[in-house]
């Protein structure tokens, strides 16, 4: 059985059919899966959902392109209380983002400045609550992994969506954090990324969708739904030379001892 530890359920994308993409997924194996929020009224959103089904967690957190949602330190606290829900397994999706532009009446500098400290923040929330975190880097990586590293040992992260070589993913690993892997590792012009799914060691990585986003193969160009995490599974199996249901028994190992509350 499959797990997809990155979900976008609270995305409006699934406002109109959500009960049927739910069971979608659980048709094609998928007997579990994380969903992160963007923002603080997403997360509540996401826990309204979560409460009605069994099969669905979720992680807390800002999300980088939407860190002007947040100012002050109320925000904080407001956090903390919804990361103390008996549903909540992760901090979450947090990180970096140097890809999208400023928001109207930001700078770079203070984008950028405003985005660390709400990671920052998020980051010593998650240690102080013994949750671990799953980190979003776009066109930041280094700054990403300088915040992040420091926090080795009090919890640990996963670096979702990882499209990097081995080479760069192994200190993170040797550190305790995980990789994982999207529907992108499917295309035929994945690389190096298809090279780090077929030689990172078992235990290191786990599987997602970042639904409704990147969609695998053969469904590119739909909407992405849990269901597809199948579909990355199976393709990251052949690329290890092993079944997929040992891909996903390895996979769900990994994600049940990252997550908690499961």
């Amino acid at each position: 059985m499959f797990f997809d530890t990155h979900t976008h359920l609270g995305s409006q994308k699934f406002d109109t059919d959500l009960p049927a993409v739910l069971q979608s997924a659980r048709e094609a194996g998928v007997s579990r899966m994380v969903a992160p929020a963007v923002d603080l009224e997403n997360a509540s959103k996401l826990l309204a959902i979560a409460e009605k089904e069994p099969d669905v967690r979720v992680a807390v957190g800002i999300h980088p392109c939407d860190v002007d949602t947040v100012s002050g330190t109320a925000w904080q606290d407001e956090l903390r209380e919804l990361a103390q829900h008996p549903k909540v397994c992760a901090i979450g999706e947090i990180g970096l983002d140097y890809f999208h532009a400023p928001p109207e009446g930001w700078t770079q500098e203070t984008w950028r400045s405003h985005q660390a400290a709400v990671l920052r923040v998020q980051l010593e929330i998650a240690a102080e609550l013994g949750l671990n975190v799953i980190l979003h880097n776009r066109e930041s990586w280094d700054d990403l992994v300088t915040q992040v590293m420091p926090f080795s040992g009090r919890l640990r992260g996963v670096f979702h969506c990882f499209t990097g070589s081995l080479e760069q993913a192994r200190p993170l690993l040797e550190a305790g954090h995980l990789i994982s892997f999207t529907g992108i590792v499917t295309f035929k012009n994945a690389g190096v990324i298809a090279e780090t799914a077929r030689d990172v060691p078992a235990g290191h990585f786990m599987l997602e969708t970042d639904a409704p986003y990147l969609s695998p193969v053969p469904h590119r160009g739909k909407r992405c739904e849990p269901a597809y995490v199948a579909d990355t599974g199976r393709a990251v199996a052949a690329l290890r030379g092993i079944s997929a249901e040992e891909l996903a028994a390895d996979t769900s190992r990994t994600a049940l001892s990252f997550f908690r509350g499961w």
